[in-house]
């Protein structure tokens, strides 16, 4: 770990360019990440939003839990979650972000950072519980335990420790074994079969037209590139355990993963945020010819080295844990371990990774429309979601748009609580839910009724495209949320189910 053959000789290998272009790296997901967020805050859950805030921290039984609150659902949002208060935080972590980038105070900045999208993340509920989401708050944790002190200290005085550098590499090894064995344990017949990607670039969220074009290429190269990601995924993991040649060449490769999947879907930030925790697997020398030359770093204190064992062996621990676990008979954790586990699970310190264990094989698309007379009936335009058959699948990425995600999910499925609470907003009229929208039909007057129309989507060929311009093809397969209206003025606000005459 950390060390170099030379001559017959071993010698330490330094990381600390490699730290500091990461922490500037992790900044800026940061950014992207508030930024993204602040969009989108008041829509998803201010007072007038989808999914309040308030919903959850004036919930009645956080008044007999009392102070132990704090530690079930952490979050700074128990002291006022207006809708300034929401606002406010997504600037107050686009500045943190900016000082981490600018290397400026980086230790206390990473961990108000985290402590910050952890408030978030632990009342924002399903808009909020996307993998790279659980990623973000484990490498932001993990930077938070290992970032040198200082106001500007640049590299830093001290190397990285070798259980820093380990810790690092652990959780790389772990995001991506993880996502293989999942699809590997899954049973699902489209990995088995080796078909996966003949359904993954018109299935995916929220697709992209190198997507589009991806699905046009002939089955026996969409049968490689599955076979590809599975040896990507299992096999090309264990390099990141293997000497620092091997090594290298598994960042290539892993990085190269991540390309590809950035350019055919919409994925957020994850595509980033995997590639950039790729650079643990380098070194200070692969780095010099695009990064200066740091000064000579002072003896490392023996009391440092401790601190930073004691910081992240609970850690790998956890983490060891969690890929142990998904053995067919896994071992039984130590009780001190369990206890461990117990008290660090409501800060998202170890999480479980595994997209698309089982792939989607069709594309339903939910279109919402609303009425003021329950006959004629006009659409809500979304941002992003596939929509319109003549228009190409937009690039999004690393933006992340949280409600158009969601539709993909409650497609698949029978509608969810949150989908419900939407269309209360909508029949309201709320100003920052129809702002997540591209575009709603009825202005400022709220419709009377809205309702949810279950279409089957395709992807067109290119034979079909070139003729009729469209990129998808689509058929209605009916309604996925009957007309509904709220009660009449003076009532209780409710839904109920418009039957019409």
């Amino acid at each position: 770990m950390g060390w170099k053959q030379t001559r017959g000789l071993e010698r330490f290998v330094p990381h600390r360019r490699v730290r500091q272009a990461f922490l500037m790296a992790l900044g800026g997901i940061y950014f992207i990440a508030f930024t993204s967020l602040g969009r989108q805050v008041l829509g998803l859950h201010g007072a007038r939003g989808i999914r309040p805030v308030r919903d959850v921290v004036d919930a009645p039984r956080w008044a007999v839990v009392g102070r132990r609150r704090w530690l079930e659902v952490p979050s700074l949002f128990w002291w006022g979650a207006s809708d300034r208060a929401l606002l406010g935080g997504t600037r107050v972590g686009q500045a943190l972000a900016l000082a981490v980038m600018a290397g400026v105070l980086p230790q206390p900045a990473l961990a108000a950072l985290w402590a910050l999208y952890l408030s978030y993340v632990s009342v924002g509920r399903e808009f909020l519980s996307f993998q790279w989401d659980a990623l973000l708050l484990e490498m932001g944790l993990l930077a938070a335990l290992t970032a040198p002190a200082g106001w500007r200290p640049g590299p830093g005085r001290w190397e990285p420790s070798a259980w820093e550098v380990a810790a690092w590499r652990v959780l790389l090894f772990r995001l991506y074994l993880g996502s293989g064995l999942s699809k590997l344990q899954s049973g699902d017949p489209t990995w088995r079969q080796l078909t996966a990607c003949d359904f993954y670039f018109e299935t995916a969220p929220l697709p992209t037209r190198v997507g589009w074009l991806a699905h046009q290429t002939p089955p026996r190269l969409r049968r490689f590139s599955t076979a590809s990601v599975l040896v990507l995924e299992t096999l090309v993991p264990l390099l990141v355990l293997a000497p620092r040649r091997a090594r290298f060449a598994g960042f290539g490769l892993l990085s190269a993963l991540q390309a590809l999947i950035f350019l055919t879907g919409n994925y957020g930030f994850f595509n980033v945020q995997s590639a950039v925790l790729g650079l643990w697997l380098l070194d200070d020398e692969a780095l010099r010819r695009v990064w200066p030359a740091t000064p000579r770093a002072r003896p490392r204190p023996v009391w440092r080295t401790v601190g930073g064992a004691v910081a992240v062996a609970p850690l790998l621990a956890l983490g060891a844990n969690e890929l142990l676990a998904r053995l067919p008979r896994p071992p039984t954790p130590p009780r001190w371990l369990d206890v461990v586990d117990t008290w660090t699970r409501p800060l998202r310190a170890v999480n479980s990774y595994g997209l698309f264990a089982v792939m989607t094989v069709r594309r339903p698309e939910i279109t919402l429309e609303g009425s003021l007379d329950g006959h004629t009936w006009h659409p809500y335009t979304f941002r992003y979601k596939v929509d319109a058959v003549d228009e190409a699948p937009a690039r999004v990425a690393p933006y992340q748009p949280r409600l158009d995600w969601q539709m993909w999910f409650a497609a698949l499925g029978s509608p969810p609580g949150w989908l419900l609470a939407l269309v209360v907003r909508l029949l309201e009229g709320s100003p920052e839910v129809e702002a997540l929208f591209a575009q709603t039909p009825f202005g400022p007057r709220p419709p009377r009724y809205v309702r949810g129309v279950l279409h089957e989507y395709r992807m067109t060929d290119r034979e079909t495209r070139r003729r009729t311009g469209a990129w998808w093809t689509r058929e209605r397969v009916g309604l996925y949320l009957p007309p509904m209206e709220l009660a009449p003025p003076g009532g209780e606000r409710r839904l109920r189910r418009y039957v019409q005459a």
